[in-house]
């Protein structure tokens, strides 16, 4: 039995678990506990400081989906693509060809429904496994807003997910969507829903690492924060400071 088929199975059994990475380091450690480990493109934020997740480039995705493989020996490495990438079929089985020889991931991930239909039908027709993306979708989205509020926005998240599962979609994830609305596309599709403010009813749950574990100062509804790793390398730093300027370190345990 391949991932994927794994994957689905544990729909309406157990949760699954997911987190971003973006090196080797970082995958290797997660790889222990995660069901899926994603590159995202989050990483522009994260490492890059960048305004938004548009100025994440190809190149950028695949050096660090590069790192994050040599990491990964159980999980399903799923890797995003970058705004302006799959704007149609034609470039986006080209592009998403060039992702899974370069990186030898297991998947992509694509944002949208009704618009990149087609555009997933075909990356799947020529055995390129996909993952959908609805709800709130950081590369198109100007404003940071929950979705499900209003019906037009219920209707057209239940209508896409109902999309990408009849275009073959292994899972989808949903980004910021209503809690009622999250249960109810988890209910109607046989693939599982992977959440990240996205309530407890979806079959499994995403966080960006560095938000897991505190290194992200700023503070968002839909994480909980597991560690404060902040606190931990100021001190850890502060102390190595004290070391060298009181010559501590290094000693002749840490000299040739």
């Amino acid at each position: 039995m391949n991932k994927f088929k794994k994957l689905i199975l544990k729909k309406n059994k157990t949760k699954i678990v997911s987190l971003t990475a973006y090196s080797k380091n970082i995958a290797s450690i997660l790889d222990n506990h995660c069901d899926i480990i994603l590159v995202g493109d989050s990483l522009g934020s994260v490492l890059y400081n960048y305004k938004s997740t548009r100025e994440v480039s190809l190149d950028m995705m695949i050096e660090h989906s590069k790192s994050v493989r040599m990491g990964i020996k159980k999980a399903l490495m799923v890797v995003d693509m970058p705004y302006k990438t799959y704007r149609n079929s034609k470039e986006a089985l080209k592009n998403a060809k060039k992702i899974m020889s370069k990186t030898k991931c297991d998947a992509v991930k694509l944002e949208g429904g009704k618009k990149v239909y087609e555009i997933i039908k075909n990356l799947i027709k020529n055995k390129i496994p996909v993952m959908g993306h609805l709800g709130l979708l950081p590369q198109s989205d100007k404003t940071f807003k929950f979705k499900g509020k209003k019906i037009f926005e219920r209707n057209r998240i239940l209508k896409d997910a109902s999309l990408l599962e009849k275009a073959g979609v292994f899972s989808i994830v949903l980004e910021c969507v209503e809690t009622s609305l999250a249960k109810l596309v988890t209910q109607n599709i046989k693939v599982p829903t992977i959440g990240i403010g996205a309530s407890k009813y979806c079959d499994g749950q995403i966080l960006v690492f560095d938000d897991l574990i505190g290194l992200n100062p700023m503070n968002y509804k839909f994480v909980k924060k597991y560690a404060n790793i902040r606190k931990d390398i100021s001190k850890a730093v502060s102390n190595y400071s004290k070391d060298v300027r009181k010559i501590k370190f290094p000693n002749n345990k840490n000299s040739y």
